[in-house]
């Protein structure tokens, strides 16, 4: 077995499996050139590579042929040299900007690192063939498109060739360098590649029948395979066919249609216009542009071109911390090449309709004051005064306070508890359908609006989107989603993580419902359904797709701070929502909306289709890595847990039964497995760390330790555990120094415990008892107070009137927590006033007019947290009189009911039964 092959299980993707050989390589080489290795390691390692550089067209396979001439007639020097420019050159990545690197990998009389940094050079990137070519074939073809290109060409490319259909998806997957494909019309489909060192990085492909298509049909497939793999990717066929035989499926999948007897130029230029209509910037460019106008300014901001700044005897250090362009850019015009957010017509709407591309929706709008705009604003062009909506009860503030500006009645949902981490999770599909059972039941069906439910949840817990939607729609075929991807706008670029998407599941099931097959399958369902039974899939007749997606684009990519993003896939946008849309966003969107915001949200956009794939996958992989690296690492595993899989989701909510990303005996091997099959999974880039051991709460673990001590920023805590994130910001260096200050905070953790007196030591036990077996209960959603209620026995209730009741004093009071239990033990029902939300978690734990009970008050005597919103601990909790209660009428308002016992976790998987007060 080959040095590779024996260490591939290390490796989350084939990317690091390349680099890694390349790197055991260099070290061979060398060790060979001192006198100190054998030479069979050196060409067991070749042998690897060039398995592994089929799939890449620099250094490619050719280098490594050569590399194998040279070991073979014993040049182990030059060898050495050529091995050690060829790992120089991939590290740092300056083939992509180099064009000469393309001529000879393995020379180093160009010194590429010591390029002109101020030169401008090309983007590169490479072009995948499928054709069954032979070698003099491939030759040809790439000494051909090297005598189309020109000197002014924007970007350089080099040919990929591969001659299977498999090749060519493994190709896909692995090199994040390509970004177009032309493909033949007619290539066999297995590869000999498939297996061997490769084999545990092409499940994906396993997966794939293609059976049943003949050898001719491969092509049009090959291109249906490659949209699901890299949407991003442009998509090129060559064929013989005639235009009126050409099938749906090669049209609708493929960029442009080529024939072979057409110029080989054409092709070229076409290819090159494909990736520059991807990287043009149309808002960030007419930024540029503007700025670099002699402009006269009379209009609003003097900040404007830098006037009052540069001129200031006293704020000067403001313009150079920032730089001259920033005030260049800055300006009220919408005009001079310029657009208005509010009403775009030129590169703003151009900027957006891009985004929209990139990710997937039928219509994509900018916001510069972050998703708790874009939520409010969705909700409100939406949902009417009195329509329905299922809101998981632990969502961000802003949907709670849309509730409150749009007038409509929530039915919140109970996500399932974690006491042990003092966290929730998610709310089951059992308990959403119950929920929209229970209205129909009570005639209040046809009220419902929206489900509005958070995806992925702060702590990494991520839907089946797909099964959601589907099953939802199935009792209510006109729903509207909302889902919040505040935290989610990566997942787009990853395949794995892209089916739980809403843009995705939406276009998904817009074409799957419109098909003649679903409605075999649909009438089939409603067959085998029982007096009573609840169909699970939607009537093709009813259905209506409505989707919304939020996205705190600066979260996850490249954005400045509060850059985000509202997605839409809404087969009734136009005949419903356009207008009350607008309506909305004029409502909440700032006539002065930030120009940089809106630049970066342009350029963020071009990033990600070109290299999303790449650094998502990269994030990925050192979330995964940081996880193994705590459980392994004997240190850091006496102090220190990591929240798994099966600690975060119950056991029967997790049909695979997948608790681990990483085993050692099976490496990274059920990650797709457990995202196509459970309820729920778990966002691989949040990694939640338990800090019970160490008897320090997280809130304490972060601000002592992390931030003062070690300038580490980290996303949130719980009452025991810290919350890391990694993004496509992270390096790996960056996961090296954190891995350090762990293991030195590890070594003061030792030290303190060691210096330890009889009390001190009793004192730090009763710390880590409280902090791992003494946990708070975790409270649900009670109810809403009668005086909001319109129908016992219905979910749901009226906030907005809860909200405004609370204006005037006289109608509230202030009761502290120990005079709360007072009251309520002789016999008084209390009702919050306002909305209490404690950090963490983030969300309410009381909204206006919901009933009060001992749960909620012993959860916030038990909280450690430094932040309650709505709660003033000098004056206790602000409730209604009642008296105000009793004179509040009872209106459209629906009334509360008892929710149904939900699956509980207890931090181990298993589950218990809980029943809501």
């Amino acid at each position: 077995m080959s040095t590779a092959t024996s260490q591939h299980r290390q490796h989350f993707n084939a990317a690091r499996l390349r680099s890694h050989t390349w790197d055991q390589l260099k070290l061979a080489a060398a060790a060979l050139d001192e006198g100190r290795g054998p030479s069979a390691e050196v060409e067991a390692l070749l042998q690897d590579l060039h398995t592994i550089e089929a799939y890449w067209a620099f250094p490619g396979r050719d280098t490594v042929r050569h590399l194998r001439t040279m070991l073979r007639d014993r040049e182990h020097h030059g060898l050495h040299m050529a091995v050690n420019h060829v790992v120089r050159t991939l590290s740092s990545g300056a083939f992509r900007s180099d064009p000469g690197a393309l001529a000879d990998p393995t020379s180093g009389a160009r010194e590429l690192l010591e390029a002109e940094e101020d030169q401008q050079r090309p983007n590169y990137f490479e072009v995948l063939f499928v054709d069954d070519l032979d070698d003099e074939e491939v030759a040809a073809l790439k000494h051909r498109l090297q005598k189309c290109r020109d000197r002014s060409d924007p970007f350089i490319y080099d040919a990929l060739v591969v001659r299977t259909v498999q090749d060519a998806l493994i190709a896909l997957l692995f090199n994040h360098n390509i970004q177009a494909v032309v493909v033949r019309y007619g290539m066999p489909y297995a590869s000999a590649n498939h297996k061997g060192i490769l084999r545990e990085f092409t499940r994906a492909i396993d997966q794939l029948d293609l059976s049943g298509y003949s050898q001719s049909a491969m092509g049009p497939q090959l291109g249906r395979i490659m949209r699901w793999f890299r949407p991003e990717v442009d998509r090129y066929f060559v064929t013989d066919t005639p235009i009126t035989g050409l099938e749906d499926i090669t049209l609708k999948n493929f960029r442009r249609i080529f024939y072979r007897t057409e110029d080989l130029n054409e092709l070229h230029l076409t290819i090159l216009h494909g990736i520059q209509e991807r990287f043009v910037t149309p808002f960030f460019t007419a930024l540029k542009d503007y700025s670099k106008r002699p402009t006269g300014v009379f209009h609003a901001m003097p900040i404007s071109r830098g006037n009052s700044v540069f001129k200031s005897r006293w704020i000067q250090d403001f313009g150079e911390f920032y730089g001259r362009n920033l005030f260049l850019a800055e300006t009220s015009a919408t005009s001079g090449g310029l657009d208005s957010l509010l009403q775009p017509t030129g590169p703003l709407k151009k900027a957006q309709e891009l985004a929209a591309r990139a990710f997937g929706a039928q219509r994509t709008f900018f916001a510069t004051n972050g998703t708790s705009t874009t939520n409010k604003i969705v909700v409100q062009a939406l949902v009417e005064p009195g329509d329905i909506v299922l809101i998981d009860r632990d969502c961000h503030k802003s949907h709670h306070y849309g509730m409150v500006l749009s007038g409509s009645y929530p039915v919140y949902l109970h996500s399932y508890p974690l006491p042990k981490y003092s966290m929730y999770g998610a709310v089951p599909l059992a308990h959403i359908r119950e929920q929209l059972c229970a209205l129909r039941k009570g005639g209040r069906l046809d009220k419902v609006k929206m489900l509005l439910l958070t995806n992925s949840t702060f702590d990494g817990v991520v839907y089946n989107v797909e099964r959601v939607m589907e099953q939802v729609l199935a009792i209510k075929p006109d729903i509207v989603f909302l889902w919040d991807e505040a935290w989610w706008a990566f997942a787009r670029f990853s395949y794995v993580l892209r089916q739980r998407t809403a843009m995705h599941v939406a276009a998904k099931l817009a074409r799957k419902y419109r098909t003649p097959e679903y409605r075999e399958q649909y009438a089939a369902h409603i067959a085998t359904l029982r007096p009573g039974e609840e169909p699970q899939l939607p009537d093709p007749d009813k259905v209506r797709i409505r989707v919304y997606a939020t996205q705190s684009t600066h979260k996850t990519l490249s954005s400045m701070r509060q850059g985000s993003m509202i997605h839409i896939w809404d087969e009734d946008f136009a005949r419903k929502s356009e207008a009350s849309f607008h309506e909305a966003y004029m409502t909440h969107t700032s006539t002065s909306a930030n120009y940089q915001i809106l630049a970066s949200l342009d350029v963020g956009r071009r990033q990600v289709e070109f290299e999303g794939f790449e650094l998502v996958e990269k994030a990925i992989e050192l979330g995964l890595l940081l996880r193994r690296t705590v459980r392994e690492h004997p240190k850091l595993s006496k102090w220190f847990d990591i929240i798994t899989i099966g600690d975060l989701i119950p056991g029967e909510l997790r049909q695979s039964g997948l608790q681990h990303y990483y085993r050692r005996d099976k490496g990274w091997n059920e990650i797709e497995k457990a995202w196509a099959e459970d309820e729920f999974a778990v966002d691989p880039t949040k990694i939640n760390l338990f800090t019970g051991k160490t008897g320090i709460d997280g809130d304490t673990f972060k601000n002592r330790y992390l931030m003062d001590k070690y300038q580490i920023q980290i996303n949130k805590t719980s009452r025991n555990s810290v919350l890391f994130m990694t993004n496509i910001g992270t390096t790996r260096g960056s996961l090296a120094y954190l891995t350090k200050v762990l293991l030195q905070i590890a070594d003061d953790l030792e030290e303190r415990n060691a210096g330890f007196e009889l009390d001190d030591k009793r004192l730090h036990l009763a710390k880590i008892r409280s902090l791992t077996e003494e946990v708070p209960p975790l409270p649900d959603f009670t109810s809403f107070h009668r005086s909001f209620q319109g129908q016992p026995g219905v979910p749901g209730g009226d906030l907005r009137a809860a909200y405004f009741l609370a204006y005037k004093e006289e109608r509230c009071e202030h009761l502290d927590l120990a005079a709360c239990l007072a009251s309520m033990k002789a016999g008084r029902e209390l009702v919050s006033a306002a909305f209490v939300i404690p950090y963490p978690p983030g969300f309410p734990v009381l909204v206006p007019g919901q009933v009060i009970n001992h749960e909620i008050i012993d959860f916030l005597i038990a909280i450690d947290v430094k932040e309650i919103h709505g709660y003033r601990p000098e004056l206790g909790l602000r409730i209604f009189t009642d008296a105000a209660l009793g004179r509040q009428k009872t209106t459209t308002a629906l009334g509360g009911m008892r929710a149904p016992a939900i699956p509980t976790g207890n931090g181990s998987g298993r589950m218990k039964k809980t029943k809501r007060t």
